[in-house]
């Protein structure tokens, strides 16, 4: 192993400079600047034996540690209550990071799930996050457990955005996305000094800038769940995470080259099938292949293209019932669309998604559409965040669905000024049928002004292009923000005009005028009562039309109870109103009439610790609900037994009494998952909606190799009240080829 002889080293700390020259075969790999730490990286010849055992190792006996963690949580500032060790080197080809979890009482340590991606949250764990680009806004995560699974994901925009973090529920719009999926390896061993990892990660999986003396922003994130401790590297104070890039330390040290990135992953699939609506129809055997590419024009552009795409391996959607009169949301699966999607988002999201990828491939009734193939380009030059996809998807006669090309090009322009980035987006829907003027596009700026690190503007402008469609046809969003030292404030307004029409985009509600209002305290209780901490906040948003009408108002006063033991107990009163403009119906037979409905509900949340073997969580609303009365109950029990066994149990029971009519709307919904190791896994869902009627189910077998590809087999079957409406079970097998390595 061999390390540079000679370095000089000057920082600033507490108002003191200090040079500091070494010459011995270890580098000083741990300094202080201002209030956030540097660490150096050392550039090796060598390669650890990645099996978890640090300890034994003799690769890592030359390089330095460093881990003086502090807390943010019980008590943020203190440091952490146990030692940590984290070493860093690297080669031309791969990043190498090394971590002792030393820990008193290792018979104590939470492991919870086996499964790639699953949940650290309350686990002990380690992550970390690498701002590749030093631009204080995107990153990627890397984590594990004492299991040594593999977790993995992408940061946009400090991780702002709403988002999904069950990676087996999935979905996100923006901010963090837990579905990306890297090549790299890592492995775990206990002991009776605690827990310890190795991590190899090759640099072609992530973006970067090659270059001589290269800064990364760096962070690290330990949990001790005997204490409840949350521990970071550079300190976060209790309003933020990991994803809080603009606060995390540097690590430097780094002369990097451009690796070389192409890899090619075929897949076959084999299917039977049968639809039991039609009497005469018999099992159907078919067959399909496909194959994506992923090429890295520079370490930091990546090129992503797909032919005859096909996602049989992702877990079917999660049924809803609709107790309102708009749009039902359901979060994007499918694991090209959910890459690099932070890119793409532009909007208000869940609300007012300027690019909403369920679009393409699935049709209004969701029906798959078959797609044809497409590009997708994403990446980096200098400050300016680049996103170019386009997809080709298939006629559908059966259902009156043409050819269509969705195009989607986005440029996003971070300033010096940290936080701070203006942008423009164009969303095109292009009929490749025989249709004329059949297209559908939309425009947009956005930008972000950060306010230091504790306040932040932000906003859209956007417009549509529909043949027939002159008026109105716009959108807006204005929000200012303002988080720190436990206080979070936030204000915003929200227009989308009577003709703004997105057909690449999802509205939850078509022409509003919505402002809203939010104010939170988290204050920290060091204990007292046995409390970790005390959330009181009030939330205000109200929708109208643009001829006054108040069609929904939304008042809600709470306060989230949460103890050091893990059990969180939230109180609240919601006070409503909804404005009906014409009369729809709630469910079969029953039918609201137009007018204004004023009510106030109480609401009450309990939710146990989800790191012990049994957990519950419960909500229930009682209150007034269009003139009559909705007494809504839902839980979510999970069960768990070891490290393998993992499974779910909702239930969601709407008992509805309305002068109209009453009525009685049921959700149940069961997940199992064992973990036969990390990668090697079977899961299966369970639903029944009484309000269509239908049981489904969904089982999926998987065998992972790298980067989500490898042996799928998925069984689906839909029942009817009386009968099975459809059954398919689903051969896969895809191989990812690394062509440079």
């Amino acid at each position: 192993m061999k390390h540079s002889l000679i370095r000089i080293l000057t920082t600033s700390w507490l108002g003191m400079t200090v040079m500091i020259l070494w010459a011995q075969p270890q580098e000083i790999v741990h300094v202080k600047r201002g209030s956030r730490p540097s660490t150096m990286a050392f550039k090796v010849e060598d390669q650890p034996s990645i099996d978890g055992d640090v300890l034994n190792d003799p690769f890592w006996k030359d390089i330095i540690a460093f881990g003086d963690l502090v807390q943010t949580q019980p008590k943020a500032g203190a440091p952490a209550s146990e030692k940590t060790e984290i070493r860093i080197a690297y080669d031309q080809s791969t990043l190498y990071v090394s971590v002792i979890c030393f820990d008193a009482e290792p018979k104590r340590l939470v492991v919870s799930d086996a499964r790639r991606d699953a949940s650290l949250d309350n686990t002990d764990a380690f992550m970390m996050i690498l701002d590749t680009y030093h631009d204080g806004q995107n990153g990627f995560v890397f984590g594990t457990n004492a299991l040594g699974i593999e977790y993995d994901a992408q940061v946009d925009n400090e991780g702002i955005g709403n988002f999904n973090l069950n990676r087996q529920q999935g979905g996100i719009i923006g901010g963090f996305n837990l579905n990306w999926d890297a090549s790299w390896t890592v492995k775990s061993q206990t002991g009776s000094f605690g827990w310890s990892s190795e991590f190899a990660i090759p640099l072609r999986t992530i973006r970067y800038q090659s270059g001589e003396n290269q800064i990364w922003g760096l962070n690290f994130r330990r949990n001790i769940r005997k204490t409840n401790e949350v521990v970071y590297w550079s300190p976060i104070p209790i309003n933020f995470d990991l994803n809080r890039l603009s606060l995390a330390g540097t690590l430097t040290g780094l002369s990097l080259k451009s690796p070389g990135n192409l890899k090619v992953i075929p897949y076959a699939l084999a299917r039977v099938a049968k639809d039991f609506g039609n009497t005469s129809s018999k099992s159907t055997l078919t067959g399909d292949a496909g194959v994506d590419l992923k090429y890295s024009v520079t370490p930091s552009l990546t090129l992503d293209l797909t032919y005859n795409t096909d996602f049989a391996q992702v877990e079917v959607d999660d049924q809803q019932v609709n107790l309102d009169r708009f749009n039902l949301f359901f979060p994007e699966k499918r694991p090209f669309f959910l890459e690099n999607a932070g890119q793409f988002s532009v909007g208000s999201p869940g609300e007012v998604d300027l690019f909403f990828s369920r679009r393409i491939g699935i049709g209004s009734g969701g029906q798959v559409v078959p797609i044809t193939g497409g590009a997708r380009l994403s990446g980096k030059v200098n400050n300016t965040n680049i996103g170019f996809l386009s997809m080709f998807t298939q006629e559908v006669g059966e259902f009156q669905i043409q050819p269509n090309n969705f195009t989607v090009a986005r440029v996003n322009h971070e300033f010096a000024a940290k936080r701070s980035a203006i942008g423009g987006m164009l969303i095109n829907r292009e009929g490749l049928g025989e249709i004329s003027d059949d297209y559908n596009r939309t425009f947009a700026i956005d930008g972000k002004l950060g306010l230091g690190q504790k306040a932040r503007l932000s906003g859209y402008l956007a417009k549509t292009s529909t043949p027939g469609i002159t008026d109105n046809d716009h959108s807006l969003k204005f929000q200012a923000n303002y988080d720190w030292n436990g206080w979070s404030f936030m204000g915003g307004y929200t227009e989308v005009g009577e003709g703004f029409n997105p057909e690449v985009g999802f509205l939850l509600r078509q022409a509003f005028r919505k402002p809203e209002l939010r104010a939170l305290y988290q204050w920290r209780m060091n204990g007292k009562f046995g409390l970790l901490e005390v959330r009181p906040h009030i939330t205000y948003r109200s929708y109208w039309t643009f001829d006054g009408y108040q069609e929904t108002k939304y008042l809600h006063i709470d306060n989230h109870w949460e103890w050091q033991s893990g059990l969180e107990i939230h109180t609240g009163i919601n006070l409503t109103t909804e404005g009906v403009i014409a009369p729809f119906e709630i469910s079969p037979g029953v039918i609201v009439p137009s007018g204004t409905y004023e009510h106030s509900e109480a609401q009450l949340v309990l939710m146990t610790n989800e790191s012990k073997t049994v957990s519950l969580s419960t909500r229930h609303v009682l209150g007034g609900f269009f003139g009559g009365k909705r007494y809504a109950n839902s839980a979510t029990l999970k069960l768990r037994f070891g490290d393998r066994f993992n499974s779910e149990f909702i239930l969601s029971h709407n008992d509805i009494q309305l002068p109209e009519g009453d009525f009685i709307a049921k959700l149940f919904g069961t997940r199992l998952s064992y973990s036969f190791t990390p990668r090697l896994y079977i899961q299966s869902l369970l639903q029944y909606n009484s309000v269509s009627e239908f049981w489904s189910t969904n089982i999926r077998f998987g065998w992972l190799q790298q980067a989500n590809s490898g042996l799928f087999l998925v069984y689906n079957q839909l029942n009817g009240s009386q009968t099975i409406l459809n059954r398919s079970f689903t051969l896969k097998y895809s191989y990812l080829i690394d062509v440079l390595k």
